[in-house]
């Protein structure tokens, strides 16, 4: 029987090696999958199961950055058990969570200063969550809390929640943020009431809804972008 071990490959085509000599680009998304499930069964090679669990999921990563290690099992692949769904679900969480960074240091003045540590938050989710930044004076983060979470249909974000959290950590501007699981991002006409209504409440004590941003995998609508806040 034919040893199908990447120990065996020609070196150039050992995923781990090729990465050395020639850098991560380099790299099919196949081999990338294939380091992380390490090792293959005894007729199948680490990037065979890469090459199913891709084709099972019709090669769409953003589908797989939402997979649950749960989920991952439940496709069945013999080789994939549970200890390599968790260094997968593990390392894209890892991705997901490269842009969540943001520095305080820094002043909020526009829509794409914050919308890639929503996007890093919200786009990968297949259910609706509402979300809060809040911001200081000079428009600098000061915290950012999940007011709601809900089914696909939508959620409900509770004015009194955000402005309580705004008062607690001495907040005095605010951005509201959701995501479409569905990929849509035009603003629904519950999503225009519940802005103007947060608007109105946070305007009696002084507090400011500079922006609110809509998240999805195809990017973000800022409300105040569009000139409807």
């Amino acid at each position: 029987m034919e040893n199908t071990s990447i120990k065996n490959w020609a070196i150039d085509d050992r995923p781990r090696e090729k990465l050395l000599l020639k850098g991560a680009e380099a790299l099919s998304t196949s081999e990338l999958l294939a380091i992380l499930i390490n090792n293959g069964t005894k007729n199948r090679t680490a990037v065979d199961l890469a090459k199913e669990l891709l084709f099972k999921i019709h090669n769409d990563l953003q589908q797989l950055s939402r997979m649950s290690v749960k989920e991952l099992l439940q496709l069945k692949i013999k080789g994939l058990g549970e200890a390599k769904a968790i260094t997968i679900c593990a390392a894209l969480e890892l991705n997901n969570r490269r842009e969540l960074y943001f520095t305080k240091k820094e002043s909020i003045t526009n829509s794409r200063d914050i919308a890639a540590f929503l996007k890093a938050q919200l786009q990968f989710k297949n259910h609706e969550i509402f979300m809060v930044v809040y911001l200081n004076k000079a428009n600098k983060l000061l915290c950012h809390e999940t007011i709601s979470k809900g089914g696909i249909t939508g959620t409900i974000a509770d004015p009194r929640i955000i402005l309580k959290h705004a008062l607690e950590n001495n907040a005095t501007s605010i951005i509201l943020a959701h995501n479409h699981p569905s990929g849509n991002l035009n603003p629904s006409k519950q999503d225009k009431e519940i802005t103007s209504k947060i608007k109105a409440a946070a305007a009696l004590i002084d507090i400011a809804v500079i922006d609110h941003l809509i998240i999805s995998n195809e990017g973000y609508f800022s409300f105040a972008d569009e000139g409807i806040l």
